[in-house]
């Protein structure tokens, strides 16, 4: 059975993690698994609620070692912990925070600094072991999981190292603002340091100042991995950055404008990545300078109909993909918004996608969103809007929504809210919008 290591490109005495201002070697980080490995229950699974992006790496590859999977949930919520516990009986959770799950034995992290350095020889896990199950985020209806194998996972960080042109960078630090428990998250913020031969960074900073705090750290070249929220964030707080050598964008449609800004305000190249939780990561574009995909090596898609799907490479079989596609070959398309996300009025069709893309292009509109309440018997079905833009009232914000869609796709009504319940990779889940319906409904 082929095997794969668990760390490539990393000698025992090279960085492989910044962590509160300091440097965690290769070998620092092989003794911390290995001791942790030891620690760790007996358990078929484990929930990984670990904050900080060094200490889940550490929890992630233990768990491997002891032939562990990791559950990746995209939600920590007690109702979903709740499911997973019945779901997987031999399911524990690891946490170096506060947060217990009340029905789960919990692990605290345990500070393993002094631990003396072994000089042990680098683990091998077999490619065929399923590492982890990744669940969908759940933005239109309930989390899905889905296994991945080390080798999958593997060869889909290496091949996103080599499209970025950051393979065997090891003097190279990433600094992510999305949870590595989110499969975005996972693949490009951590498995990529431990696959990619880059440097990881432990911090998960949220809000513009600590973006750029965190970023003047780091002594040698930088990169940000980030999404269309953060980088509004950064751009409309005006916040300086450091010199950047790359920004890579995911979790949502990143428009031209947005790109254009970020490229120009920050000096550095931008890399939007394409990809789903079912096959993880498939493509990337320069969206700053075009709308054409491309996928990654290795990677090809073909039509059925309608749909379009992807196979090679790190994919296992083939895949459909989520989103309606226009395919200019097998290995580069446009993408025009999920099919789910199509709506059909008075026979004219449009997707939320292209929707949600005009209202955001209005001026003085800081965030907004289009939703599609179920539909009930009898009773018809209005597309709403939910838009932060304090300046504006919401006949402003009609009017300008007028100019650039058709009228039979004018949301009634428009609610007017001080902020979209957008999760930590800034989705908004299909649930957390039908609540804040709810709640505007009755006067938000």
């Amino acid at each position: 059975m082929p095997s794969i290591p668990l760390l490539k490109f990393h000698h025992p005495e090279s960085v492989f993690a910044w962590q509160d201002g300091k440097t965690i070697s290769a070998q620092r980080f092989l003794t911390d698994v290995i001791s942790l490995a030891e620690r760790l229950p007996a358990r078929a699974y484990v929930l990984n609620l670990c904050n900080d992006r060094y200490r889940f790496m550490v929890g992630f590859a233990a768990a491997m070692l002891r032939g562990q999977i990791s559950l990746l949930p995209p939600s920590h919520t007690s109702d979903l912990v709740k499911r997973l516990a019945q779901h997987y009986a031999d399911l524990y959770c690891l946490t170096d925070g506060a947060h217990r799950p009340g029905s789960l034995q919990t692990i605290s992290y345990q500070n393993l600094s002094d631990v003396s350095l072994l000089q042990a020889s680098m683990p091998e896990i077999p490619a065929t072991q399923v590492a982890a199950i990744v669940f969908t985020s759940g933005s239109t209806g309930n989390p899905m999981p889905n296994e991945k194998t080390w080798g999958a996972i593997s060869r889909s960080v290496t091949a996103e190292a080599s499209r970025l042109g950051i393979l065997n960078r090891g003097d190279l630090t990433l600094l992510g603002t999305v949870p590595p428990q989110h499969m975005y998250g996972f693949e490009s913020t951590a498995l990529i340091a431990m696959q990619g031969g880059v440097i990881l960074h432990a911090a998960k900073p949220f809000f513009p100042a600590d973006i750029s705090a965190l970023l003047n750290e780091i002594p040698g070249p930088r990169a940000l991995v980030t999404t269309p929220v953060h980088l509004r964030a950064l751009i409309t707080s005006n916040t300086d950055l450091p010199e950047l050598e790359l920004i890579v964008c995911a979790t949502a449609p990143l428009s031209r404008e947005l790109a254009l800004q970020a490229v120009e305000r920050f000096g550095a190249p931008l890399q939007e990545i394409y990809g789903f939780t079912e096959a993880g990561q498939i493509a990337s574009r320069d969206t700053a300078s075009t709308d054409e995909w491309r996928t990654f090596d290795g990677l090809s898609l073909h039509q059925k109909g309608e749909t379009t799907y992807v196979s090679g490479g790190h994919v296992v079989g083939e895949l459909p993909l989520s989103d309606i596609t226009e395919l200019h070959s097998d290995t580069t398309f446009l993408l025009h918004g999920r099919t789910a996300d199509l709506i059909n009025i008075a026979g004219k069709r449009t997707s939320l996608a292209n929707l949600n893309h005009h209202l955001n292009a209005i001026d003085g509109v800081l965030d907004g969103v289009f939703f599609m309440p179920n539909e009930k018997e009898g009773n018809t079905t209005r597309l709403a809007a939910f838009v932060v833009a304090p300046e504006l009232d919401a006949r402003e914000i009609l009017k300008a929504l007028r100019l650039r869609v058709d009228p039979v796709f004018l949301p009634r009504p428009i609610h007017k809210v001080d902020a979209l319940p957008r999760n930590s990779t800034g989705k908004l889940p299909r649930t957390s919008l039908d609540k804040l319906l709810q709640q505007c409904k009755r006067g938000c």
